[in-house]
C-alpha cells in the first residue's frame, strides 16, 4: 500500500543496512570506488525530505541523521585525502560538497581577516616584550645574586603568563611581590617555631605544597604565598636555611616585577583600553547574536544552536572581566575610571542574565505547554538588538555617529501589535516579557558610561 508506515521489523532492517553502509563509508575497506560513491549518494539523500523512507517522525529523525553524518565523512576525507572524483555525484552530493566549500571559504576569510602579521600581532609583541625583560632581569640578577638569579628570570617570565596588556602584567606582579613578602615573613617564623624538628618541618610543607595549589585559581598572591613560606622549610628541612636567603628571595622577585613591568610599558606596549575596548566589541556581538537568536526561536523562527551561542556569550563576558582587573583593582589611582569600569561590567553581566534566560526558555518551546511561539515578539526585539550593535560600533569606531534609541516597553509593543483580538499575552509567558524587558533597560543604561548619545523618541 502505497504511503503506509514500515513495520518495526522493515524499519530495523533500513537502518541497520543504511548504518552498515555508514560504517563502510568511513572505513573503506576492501570497496571499489564506485561501491563508495554509490553508498555516499545513497546516504547523502537522506538530507532531503523527500528522500526520507515513509515511516514514523522517530525513524525518520535517525535517517536525517545518517544523511548528516555522512556528509561529515565527505568532508573529513576531501580535508584528508583531497579533491575526489565528483563525476558520479547526483544533486544532493553536489550540493553538500558546495556547502562544504562555502563553510571552508568563510572560515579562511576570517582567519585571513583576524590574522595580524609582524609586530602588530600580540604573540610576536609579547615575546620581544619577555625577551626584553628576561635580558634586564639576567643582568640584575646576576648583580644581586650570582648563584640565584635565576629567581629574576623566572618572576619576570611569570608576570607575562596569562596576561595580554600593560595593566595586567602590573597587576600579577604586584600581586606576586604582595605575596612573596607576607611569604618570607612567614617562612622566617615558621622556620623559627620548627628549629630542628625535621618532622614538623616536613609536615608543614606538605600542608603549604597542598595550599599553594589549592589557592591557585581563587588568588595569585596566596599561591606566592604559600610557596615562599614553603621554601623557607624546605630549606630547614636541607639544613641550608637562612633568613638571608629569603630575603634574596624578596629582592630578586621585586627585580624581576620591575623588568618585566618596564619592558610592557616601554617596548611594544599594549595599552589596557585598546585590549578592553575589542574584548568589550566581542562580549556586545556575542550579547546581539544570542538575542537575536533568541527571540527568532521565540517567534515561531529557524531553530538556532543557543546553548553554544550562550557558552560564547559566557566566554566572552569572563575574558572582558579578567581583562578590567587593572582598572577596578583597588589600588589604582584613577577612581571615576573604576566606578565606570565596573558599572558597565555589571551591565553587561545583566544583560547576559537575561538573555541567557531567554536562550533557555527558546530551548523549551518546543516541549513546554505554557510557552507558545509568537509571531509579534521578533518585532519588539528589534529595537533591542539594534541598540546593541550600534554600542558595538561605537566602541569599535566604526560609526562615531552610531546613537541607541529609547521606547515604550516591551509589553506595551506587544499589545499595540495585537490588532487580532489576541489576549493579553495569551502566546507568550510573563517570564519572556519580563526579561527582554529588563535587557532592553540594562542595554539603554549602557549608553552614558559608553558615550554613545540616546535617541529619544518623539511624542
Amino acid at each position: 500500500e502505497v504511503g503506509r508506515l514500515p513495520g518495526p521489523d522493515e524499519a530495523a532492517a533500513l537502518l541497520r543496512r543504511d548504518l552498515l553502509a555508514l560504517r563502510t563509508l568511513v572505513l573503506r575497506t576492501e570497496v571499489p570506488g564506485t561501491a563508495v560513491a554509490h553508498l555516499r549518494n545513497r546516504l547523502l539523500a537522506y538530507r532531503d525530505e523527500e528522500n526520507l523512507p515513509p515511516a514514523s517522525p522517530a525513524v525518520q529523525d535517525v535517517f536525517r541523521a545518517i544523511g548528516e553524518t555522512a556528509r561529515a565523512v565527505m568532508g573529513l576525507r576531501i580535508a584528508l585525502d583531497g579533491p575526489q572524483d565528483e563525476s558520479d555525484d547526483t544533486p544532493a552530493t553536489a550540493r553538500s560538497r558546495e556547502e562544504l566549500d562555502a563553510e571552508d571559504a568563510a572560515i579562511d576569510a576570517r582567519e585571513e581577516e583576524d590574522q595580524e602579521t609582524g609586530l602588530r600581532r600580540p604573540t610576536t609583541r609579547a615575546a620581544v616584550q619577555v625577551a626584553v625583560g628576561s635580558s634586564l632581569a639576567i643582568v640584575g640578577g646576576e648583580l644581586l645574586s650570582a648563584h640565584r638569579w635565576y629567581w629574576a628570570v623566572l618572576t619576570c617570565w611569570i608576570v607575562f603568563i596569562n596576561t595580554a596588556s600593560t595593566g595586567e602584567i602590573l597587576v600579577k606582579g604586584y600581586r606576586r611581590l604582595l605575596g612573596t613578602v607576607f611569604g618570607v615573613v612567614a617562612g622566617i617564623l615558621l622556620a623559627a617555631v620548627v628549629g630542628r624538628n625535621t618532622w614538623a618541618a616536613f609536615a608543614l610543607v606538605l600542608l603549604l605544597i597542598f595550599a599553594m595549589f589549592y589557592t591557585a585559581p581563587l588568588s595569585y598572591t596566596l599561591m606566592s604565598f604559600f610557596v615562599t613560606a614553603m621554601l623557607g622549610l624546605l630549606y630547614t628541612l636541607l639544613h641550608t636555611y637562612s633568613w638571608e636567603v629569603l630575603v634574596l628571595r624578596l629582592e630578586e622577585t621585586a627585580l624581576g616585577v620591575a623588568c618585566g613591568v618596564v619592558a610592557a610599558a616601554v617596548v611594544l606596549p599594549i595599552r589596557t583600553d585598546r585590549r578592553t575596548n575589542e574584548l568589550l566589541g566581542t562580549v556586545l556581538e556575542r550579547l546581539a547574536e544570542v538575542t537575536e537568536a533568541a527571540a527568532a526561536q521565540l517567534s515561531g523562527g529557524s531553530v538556532a544552536d543557543l546553548l553554544e551561542k550562550a557558552r560564547d556569550l559566557d566566554q566572552a563576558l569572563g575574558d572582558l572581566r579578567s581583562a578590567t582587573k587593572p582598572l577596578t583593582h583597588p589600588v589604582t589611582p584613577l577612581r571615576a575610571r573604576r566606578t565606570n569600569a565596573r558599572y558597565v561590567v555589571a551591565l553587561l553581566e545583566t544583560c547576559a542574565y537575561h538573555a541567557r534566560a531567554l536562550a533557555a526558555t527558546a530551548e523549551l518551546l518546543p516541549a513546554h505547554p505554557s510557552i507558545a511561539a509568537d509571531p509579534r515578539l521578533s518585532g519588539a526585539s528589534g529595537r533591542t538588538v539594534r541598540n546593541i550593535r550600534a554600542i558595538a560600533a561605537r566602541v569599535a569606531d566604526e560609526d562615531t555617529a552610531a546613537t541607541i534609541e529609547s521606547g515604550p516597553s516591551i509589553a506595551s509593543l506587544l499589545e499595540g501589535a495585537a490588532a487580532d483580538g489576541t489576549p493579553r499575552f495569551g502566546r507568550i509567558t510573563d517570564r519572556v516579557l519580563r526579561h527582554l524587558q529588563r535587557l532592553d533597560e540594562a542595554v539603554v543604561g549602557l549608553a552614558r558610561p559608553l558615550g554613545v548619545p540616546l535617541e529619544q523618541p518623539e511624542r
